[in-house]
């Protein structure tokens, strides 16, 4: 009588080095499509958005669709190899099975705002200006647009600086010593609770250049936040910790430096990151206003010029500037914080 062995129909691992060798196999071809269902919607999303750059004729006169169009499908070609592949990139693979919605989401959106801006017209032109109008901006326009960038970037980490460093000294000085927080405490609660902006006239009216008027303005933006953050992370550090340093024959000036100061940096941080967004804010109303040079600047003389497109591509530029400043603040965070990576992520 010939007994049944699932072992001859199946080669089941029978060892923990099989097991793993067996797990590692690469999935066949309808597998992968089945495991990967939204990495292959969104190649598909991208070869979308490319076919409705070629279907149907532009009714404006943009030069880069034909290149937009050949961009998206090697998109959609690169997600769709990375999918076949996925168990072969390792973390890269993982990545982008987990930005797969987002790229799904992206794909629909761009073939949605091709067809209803340069194909078809349902959103107004110039108003609403279609993707490859953004990308000529881009390819057309960069010298001018890097230049505002660069003047960007230097003012703002030149006000940010200072500001960053003036509420930290401040901050520092009110939550250790009871006689500077006696006069500085109340200049800090008329100053402090004022928008920069509503500065906007003292500042171009006393300082010498519209550049140096944006600076404080940018500084004093950044140094308020900073200066109540890291009076408070100060004034919370408990007695205990100075008690103990006391007893081991620490001086004052050891007790600032290497208790106050390290229980501190979480608030410190915390006072950072809302500096840098309103810097952001004050940078842009003072570029636009005073500064003839800058992001904030070339927002305004597209807006002069109906030049909605380079706005756009603008606006583009200066969320991943923002973006990029706080993640770059965050790896400093964890980097410093070790302890407290992973808490708040960006």
């Amino acid at each position: 009588m010939s007994t049944y062995s699932a072992s001859k129909t199946v080669a089941l691992p029978q060892s923990a080095e099989e097991g793993a060798a067996f797990a590692g196999r690469p999935l066949s071809l309808p597998t992968a499509f089945l495991a990967n269902g939204t990495t292959v919607f969104a190649s598909l999303a991208w070869v979308a958005f490319g076919l409705s750059c070629l279907l149907w004729e532009d009714l404006g006169e943009w030069s880069r669709t034909h290149a937009l169009a050949v961009a998206a499908f090697v998109i959609a070609a690169g997600i769709l190899l990375a999918t076949l592949s996925g168990s072969l990139l390792g973390r890269f693979g993982k990545g982008l099975q987990q930005r797969a919605p987002w790229l799904l989401a992206l794909g629909l959106l761009l073939s949605l705002w091709e067809v209803a801006t340069a194909k078809f017209a349902w959103l107004p032109l110039p108003f609403f200006p279609p993707p490859q109008a953004i990308v000529e901006v881009y390819t057309d326009d960069l010298p001018k647009l890097l230049d505002s960038v660069f003047a960007s970037v230097k003012l703002q980490l030149g006000g940010y600086a200072i500001g960053a460093a003036v509420g930290f000294l401040t901050g520092v000085s009110i939550g250790w010593s009871r006689s500077v927080g006696y006069w500085v405490h109340p200049v800090l609660r008329f100053i402090g609770p004022l928008p920069a902006t509503a500065w906007l006239p003292f500042a171009f009216f006393t300082f010498p250049s519209s550049w140096s008027a944006s600076t404080f303005l940018i500084a004093l933006a950044t140094a308020f936040p900073v200066t109540v953050l890291t009076w408070s992370g100060v004034a919370s550090v408990s007695n205990a910790y100075y008690d103990v340093a006391r007893t081991l024959g620490a001086k004052p000036s050891f007790l600032v430096l290497k208790v106050a100061i390290p229980a501190a940096l979480p608030h410190v941080f915390v006072g950072l990151f809302m500096g840098l967004g309103s810097s952001f804010a004050v940078l842009v109303v003072a570029e636009m206003i005073g500064v003839k040079a800058g992001l904030g600047w070339y927002l305004q003389w597209a807006q002069g010029w109906a030049a909605y497109s380079n706005m756009y591509a603008a606006l583009i530029v200066m969320s991943l500037l923002c973006s990029g400043a706080i993640t770059l603040l965050f790896k400093t965070r964890d980097r410093l914080l070790i302890w407290q990576k992973g808490v708040v992520k960006w």
